[in-house]
């Protein structure tokens, strides 16, 4: 007998919890970052995204990476009876500060088969020479 309430139970958990926390995007934008000498490494899974919808884009030293999912289903068929179809319409966004020293043109990206790699160089920073601002003393 207390099945039917269990069922319910986890029924509505499962319903709240995706729409409420977020796990609709579970395994979207997992992010791994690897460092080297020469600069650092992103692979970003966008499972289920196509290259014509998502976008990166530098701005203010923050490297924002955009993209939109849009899983669609056949309706065409007919005399289906579903009991629960899951889709996911909806868009991310994730942001990385590169530093205000990186450049557009030093980022280099590839979408591969679900998976947005960048790579993202160090830049070091230019130490500017102390300027000393001398008054001129005359006498």
């Amino acid at each position: 007998m207390l099945t039917p309430y269990l069922m319910a139970k986890n029924m509505f958990d499962e319903l709240a919890e995706s729409a409420f926390s977020g796990n609709t995007l579970r395994g979207m934008m997992n992010t791994d970052i690897k460092e080297s000498d020469q600069g650092y490494e992103l692979d970003i899974d966008l499972p289920g995204v196509r290259k014509e919808n998502l976008s990166a884009e530098l701005k203010d030293g923050c490297l924002c990476i955009s993209a939109t999912v849009e899983q669609t289903h056949n309706d065409d068929v007919q005399n289906e009876r579903y009991l629960r179809r899951e889709r996911f319409i909806g868009s991310c966004r994730r942001s990385f500060y590169v530093g205000d020293k990186v450049k557009q043109e030093d980022i280099h990206a590839k979408f591969e088969d679900g998976i947005l790699r960048l790579f993202v160089p160090k830049i070091s920073p230019v130490v500017q020479a102390e300027q000393k601002n001398l008054i001129a003393i005359e006498g």
